[in-house]
């Protein structure tokens, strides 16, 4: 009889938590949440102007992998369908704070991107935007070259913040019907 209890216990365990797992997971559908999935684009080819070299454009060809063409297409093959220009790229470090010896205590790094994104006619399909990342770091001269190595982490994370949000206004992009290019 103590076996039988025991076995309808255990089972009762199993049944309750499947039931709390089954309403955990519809609250967390009922509210919307859903996993970060990769992007869907309305545009087959993209075009990265004038600064294809810089930090944020690389990051963005990697992602767009196969989508990014150049800007003046070959003889025969369509232009982009869309061109993202990168009007300006900007990185600045700001001392914020000094201690009474007038030594650096504290900095803010800032990376200011300017962009626009248009079709190869020239009509804008996102006019200039400005996309801004900032974070403050403290600095102690004793470590310096680890407030440096972190420095450089900073300034990465906020570069994958800002591809991001480039990433998330692209997938927003909805483009007009376009006529098949004639052969």
């Amino acid at each position: 009889m103590a076996m039988h209890t025991r076995q309808l216990w255990g089972r009762g365990r199993v049944v309750a938590l499947t039931l709390a797992i089954a309403v955990v997971t519809g609250m967390l559908a009922g509210c919307g949440f859903h996993l970060r999935n990769s992007q869907e684009f309305t545009f087959d080819t993209i075009a990265l102007s004038p600064a294809p070299g810089s930090a944020i454009a690389i990051d963005l060809t990697r992602y767009l992998g196969d989508k990014v063409v150049p800007v003046v297409s070959k003889v025969g093959t369509p232009p982009p369908q869309v061109v993202l220009d990168i009007v300006q790229e900007q990185r600045e470090k700001t001392v914020v704070a000094v201690n009474a010896s007038g030594q650096v205590r504290e900095m803010q790094l800032l990376i200011r991107l300017k962009f626009r994104v248009r079709t190869p006619q020239g009509d804008p399909l996102i006019a200039v935007t400005e996309i801004t990342q900032q974070r403050d770091i403290t600095f102690n001269e004793s470590s310096a070259l680890a407030k440096e190595a972190e420095e450089i982490l900073l300034y990465r994370d906020m570069q994958n913040d800002i591809v991001q949000q480039m990433l998330r206004r692209l997938a927003a992009i909805k483009l007009q019907a376009q006529a098949p290019v004639p052969k």
